[in-house]
């Protein structure tokens, strides 16, 4: 029997946490982990006591045709990574490595191509977290160096339209 490596072990485990996502979009799985040991976890849904998109049968942004990493501030949940950092005190995520998968929830399947959104990166650059660790395939990640967002300011591109 071959042992699972330890990235995809800890990216099995945010894939877990990703299946108690409440979107009907897309769910979302974190995991914060330093020194070999689980900080915290997240996963995509409503604040606690308001209802989920999944209670209410229907999400706002699809509704609208929002397109994917557009208009955020109409979506009901808060982000994986927003409730992994919640969970945590900062002088544990120093350092530390968050390990994140998305899941297509009409599918099913990994998303593709899968990245914070800019208000997670501000969070997660604050909270100062070294890598994120994204799963692409069931076996294939990318490791993202955090200090790569902080240094290639993407809130300064035109691209975004201010």
């Amino acid at each position: 029997m071959e042992r699972r490596d330890k990235i995809n072990y800890y990216l099995d485990i945010a894939q877990t946490v990703a299946g108690r996502g409440t979107c009907l979009r897309r769910n979302y799985g974190a995991i914060l982990v330093k020194n070999d040991e689980i900080i915290s976890t997240g996963y995509t849904g409503a604040p606690r006591g308001r209802k989920n998109c999944i209670d209410l049968g229907f999400c706002r942004r699809e509704k609208l045709n929002i397109p994917r990493g557009q208009r955020y501030e109409l979506c009901r949940s808060v982000h994986s990574e927003a409730n992994c950092i919640i969970s945590a005190a900062r002088r544990d995520m120093i350092g530390a490595t968050m390990y994140m998968v998305g899941i297509d929830a009409k599918t099913g399947e990994i998303v593709e191509n899968a990245t914070s959104c800019a208000m997670c990166k501000r969070m997660i650059i604050n909270a100062g977290i070294k890598d994120i660790v994204v799963r692409d395939t069931p076996n294939e990640y990318r490791v993202i160096k955090v200090a790569n967002w902080v240094e290639n300011d993407d809130s300064l591109s035109d691209e975004l339209g201010y």
